[in-house]
């Protein structure tokens, strides 16, 4: 039977029934190899005759479960779940980039994603261009002969700079690039970039869709031909995730839909209330009307997520008072969880980026992130204001 509804989707998708044991929940199979009925059957399934697991660096039922799910999610063909974001980010930029090549990006990335496109890959030869990704144009002219592949995130980290995704991808097929976008920030609840013509999405499933800080872990979305391509890189760098992790991860998917309702909910009530507090210069949230991009957000996402950025009049040290004084929310990085989390980019996630590269792209140093959480919006309120107003 084929399920439409998003929320059946998260609940029911690639898990079935244990046939053994009738397990409603998917088994975590904690076993590192898999026994062959003969050795003809370990032959065909190591030359890819035969389906079936050899190892669980090569592939795992629990992960396996997990993988299917992800790919109907996200409405791609095939998923690949990796140990950390950063692995499946690692993985889908290797198999595309080579030396030589060229990668065009937004010029506002997650740290460790900036760190592997301007330095990592540079000292294998790969070229790259960041540019503005909010004007689709600015990819267009930075495309040159040798360029293989665009990369973007949308809503931006830590600006929420959006792109429009459906513009970028027409440049790419024009181009013949492949186009890979990091769609943490929103969770397929609330945005699904294939849908948009985006070729490869790829996740930290540290974030939302396990949604409880108690994991680690990072995926891949795509078609079956992207998979061929990028499987050698993906399973002998040794990315693979665990059957434990997966668990944890489908765990979380199946109330994707019931927390990402009330942090949409209570993240346009907190946004408003920091953009009416006389101590906030600015809010970058695409929820807010005043958001310079709030049309595209209408027209590309189901909702406006729970991630946000603001600055207060005082700068960097009155954000660092404010941080210090919050009770409720958790002064900790990492998002899309549970609990509502505070950070500074600058000096946390983004701090691996040079100072220079951070100005001119808007990262200012007085800067606060806010991830919120599902708790009660009237005490998140409560304590950002109190915290406020100890600045």
């Amino acid at each position: 039977m084929k399920y439409d509804k998003f929320a059946t989707k998260a609940v029911h998708g690639g898990q079935h029934p244990d046939p053994s044991t009738g397990s409603v929940v998917t088994p975590i199979y904690a076993s590192s190899t898999f026994v062959f009925k003969s050795a003809e059957q370990g032959a065909a399934r190591f030359e890819g005759k035969e389906k079936g697991f050899i190892y669980t660096r090569l592939g795992n039922p629990t992960v396996k479960a997990l993988e299917d799910s992800l790919a109907l999610l996200e409405g791609g063909q095939t998923a690949r779940a990796a140990a950390t974001g950063m692995g499946a980010i690692t993985a889908a930029v290797m198999a595309v980039a080579k030396k030589g090549d060229h990668i065009v990006a937004g010029d506002t990335l997650y740290g460790g994603t900036h760190k592997l496109i301007t330095d990592i890959l540079k000292q294998y030869g790969v070229e790259h261009t960041l540019v503005d990704s909010g004007d689709p144009d600015n990819f267009e002219k930075a495309t040159q002969p040798n360029t293989k592949l665009i990369y973007i995130e949308s809503p931006s980290n830590p600006l929420l700079k959006l792109t429009d995704m459906k513009a970028v991808a027409g440049i790419a097929k024009k181009h013949g690039i492949v186009t890979v976008m990091d769609n943490t920030f929103m969770s397929p609840y609330n945005q699904r970039p294939i849908e948009h013509g985006i070729d490869v999405v790829v996740h930290s499933l540290t974030k939302s869709l396990s949604g409880h800080s108690d994991m680690v872990g990072g995926a891949v979305i795509a078609s079956n031909d992207f998979m061929k391509q990028m499987d050698p890189v993906f399973k002998n760098m040794g990315a693979t995730m665990g059957a434990w992790d997966a668990w944890l991860t489908l765990r979380g998917i199946k109330t994707l839909h019931v927390r990402w309702d009330r942090i949409n909910e209570n993240s346009v009530k907190v946004a408003e209330f920091l953009e009416g507090h006389p101590k906030v210069d600015h809010v970058n949230y695409p929820g807010l009307k005043s958001f310079p991009q709030y049309e595209l957000g209408k027209r590309q996402m189901d909702g406006p997520g729970g991630m946000m950025s603001f600055e207060l009049k005082g700068g960097l040290e009155a954000g660092r008072k404010m941080m210090n004084s919050v009770k409720l929310c958790s002064l900790a990085v990492s998002l899309g969880a549970v609990e509502t989390l505070i950070s500074h980019p600058p000096s946390m996630t983004h701090s691996i980026i040079p100072k220079e590269e951070r100005l001119k792209a808007g990262l200012t140093d007085g800067l606060v992130r806010l991830s919120v959480g599902i708790e009660d919006v009237d005490d998140i309120i409560a304590d950002l204001d109190q915290a406020l107003n100890q600045t």
